[in-house]
C-alpha cells in the first residue's frame, strides 16, 4: 500500500505528534474527510476500519482490507448497526488487544472548509478517543472528491499529473470523555468536533449528509440555497424525528391536517399533535411556520414541508399530497392563493409568485384547477420550474443543482444505530439567534 501511495505522488508523508498506543484510545477519529486517498492515514496506522461487507468482495482490495481487521457492516442485516456498535464496544474495552478503529465520523466527504456534524456512532462506546486532523497543503486541489465538481476518476488522473503530493496526518492529544459526555454521544461528539476544528482552524456547521441529500435531490423542484426546508429538516431530527421513517405516516397526517379545513393551531396543540414536550427546538420549528407572529400556524404547511423532506426527489407526489388537503370537497379543485402557499412551503421560501404557472394551468380560465390539470401540464412542460416558478424567485440564481447523493462518498459507513437519539446534544442547548 505504501509503494501505491509512492507511485500516485504521495513520496512522503508528514507525521505530527505521537499515535497513541491501543490501550491508551481505542478509538482514532479522522477529519476532515474529503477524499478515497484519506486511505493512506489507514494504511500507515494500520488500524481497522468500519466497511460496508459488500467491500470484502472486491478483487485484490478486499484482500488487503482483510489484513487490518475491519468492522463489517451489512446492509441486508436490519440490526447491522447494533451489532457493529457492539463490536467496536468489544474491541475498545480489551485492554488494547485490538488494533485502534479509525473512524471518520463526518460520515462523507466534504471540502474541508469546514466540519459538518459529527455522527455519534464513534462516540458510543465512551471510551477515550485520539482525534486525527487531515491536512493537503498543495497549491493546486487535486485531492477533494465532494458530489459536486471533479469525479473520482478525474481526481485520480488529476493528482497523478502532479509532480508530488502534500499530506499531514496530526494526532492531537488524547481525549477522555467525562461522565456527562459517557452518557451523551452526541455532547461528546461536539466537543471532540470543536477541537479538531481549532486544530485545524476552519470552522463547524450543524449541517448533516442527510441535508445535502435533501439539498441536491434530484426533481421537478430544486430548492433555493437561502431554503428554509433544510433547517426544517435539521430541528425535526433535533426533536427526535425522523424523516426518513415517517414516510408512511404521511398520509395519516394530511387526514389529520385536512380535517381541520385550515383552522389554525398553537404552539401546545403542535406540541400534542407531534406527540412531543414543548421545548425551544420545538418552538423554533413552530416559528418557521409562524411568519406573521400570530402564534398560530396552518398544519398543512407543516406536513408539506414534512413531505419534501422524506421524500425529496418525488415532487409531484408531494403536490398531489397538498392538493388533497387544500382542494374544495366539491370539486376537487384550488385557488391561485391556495397555490402560492402550496408551491412556496414545498421550496421553503417566503416570497414567491404562481400567477404565471396558474395561468398557464389554467387554460379555460375558471380560475380554479384540479390536481389533474397540475399533473398534466407536468406532464407536458417537464420543465415547469425552470419556465414559469424559478425566474418569479427572489434569488433565482442560488438554485442547488447537482446530482443527488444516494450514497456518502468515502470508504467509512455511518454505522450509528437508527433507533440511538443523534441530536440529544441539540436539545439541551439553548436558543442563539
Amino acid at each position: 500500500m505504501r509503494t501505491m501511495w509512492f507511485a500516485g505522488g504521495f513520496h512522503w508523508v508528514t507525521v505530527k505528534g505521537r499515535q497513541a498506543l491501543p490501550a491508551e484510545a481505542p478509538i482514532l477519529t479522522l477529519a476532515p474527510h474529503s477524499s478515497y486517498f484519506d486511505a493512506i492515514p489507514v494504511t500507515m496506522t494500520m488500524a481497522s476500519i468500519v466497511m460496508k461487507a459488500e467491500s470484502k468482495d472486491i478483487p485484490v482490495w478486499g484482500t488487503l482490507i482483510n489484513y487490518i481487521r475491519p468492522v463489517f457492516v451489512s446492509r441486508s442485516d436490519q440490526d447491522s448497526r447494533k451489532k457493529t456498535v457492539e463490536e467496536i464496544r468489544r474491541r475498545a474495552h480489551s485492554n488494547g488487544i485490538w488494533p485502534q478503529v479509525m473512524i471518520f465520523p463526518e460520515g462523507t466527504c466534504t471540502n474541508r472548509s469546514c466540519l459538518i456534524t459529527f455522527k455519534p456512532g464513534a462516540f458510543i462506546p465512551a471510551v477515550p478517543v485520539q482525534p486525527v486532523v487531515l491536512r493537503y497543503p498543495n497549491k493546486m486541489d487535486t485531492i477533494t472528491w465532494t458530489w459536486q465538481g471533479p469525479g473520482a476518476m478525474k481526481i485520480l488522473w488529476l493528482s497523478l499529473c502532479q509532480f508530488h503530493n502534500y499530506v499531514e496526518i496530526e494526532f492531537l492529544p488524547i481525549y477522555t470523555p467525562s461522565e456527562e459526555e459517557k452518557k451523551n454521544p452526541a455532547l461528546y461528539a461536539h466537543n471532540v468536533r470543536r477541537i479538531m476544528a481549532k486544530a485545524l482552524d476552519v470552522s463547524v456547521t450543524d449541517y448533516t449528509f442527510e441535508d445535502c441529500q435533501l439539498a441536491l435531490a434530484e426533481g421537478q423542484l430544486r430548492l433555493p440555497s437561502d431554503t428554509s426546508l433544510l433547517e426544517f429538516a435539521r430541528l425535526v431530527r433535533s426533536l427526535g424525528l425522523k424523516p426518513e421513517k415517517l414516510e408512511k405516516e404521511l398520509k395519516q397526517f394530511s387526514e389529520s391536517a385536512k380535517k381541520r379545513k385550515g383552522e389554525k393551531i398553537n404552539l401546545k396543540e403542535f406540541a400534542e399533535y407531534l406527540s412531543v414536550p414543548v421545548t425551544e427546538k420545538l418552538e423554533d420549528l413552530f416559528a418557521l411556520f409562524d411568519e406573521n407572529e400570530e402564534g398560530a400556524i396552518d398544519l398543512r404547511e407543516y406536513v408539506i414541508a414534512l413531505s419534501v423532506v422524506c421524500r425529496p426527489s418525488k415532487t409531484l407526489d408531494t403536490i398531489q399530497l397538498a392538493f388533497e388537503m387544500y382542494q374544495s370537497e366539491n370539486d376537487k379543485t384550488i385557488v391561485e392563493d391556495d397555490l402560492a402557499v402550496i408551491l412556496k412551503t414545498a421550496l421553503g421560501v417566503s416570497e414567491l409568485s404562481v400567477t404565471d404557472i396558474f395561468r398557464a394551468i389554467d387554460e379555460e380560465e375558471k380560475s380554479k384547477i384540479t390536481f389533474e390539470d397540475f399533473n398534466r401540464f407536468a406532464e407536458l412542460n417537464p420543465s415547469f420550474a425552470e419556465d414559469y416558478i424559478y425566474p418569479n424567485m427572489v434569488d433565482s440564481e442560488t438554485l442547488l443543482n447537482s446530482p443527488s447523493p444516494n450514497a456518502p462518498n468515502g470508504f467509512c459507513t455511518d454505522f450509528t444505530p437508527d433507533d440511538m437519539e443523534e441530536t440529544q446534544y441539540h436539545r439541551d442547548q439553548k436558543k442563539t439567534n
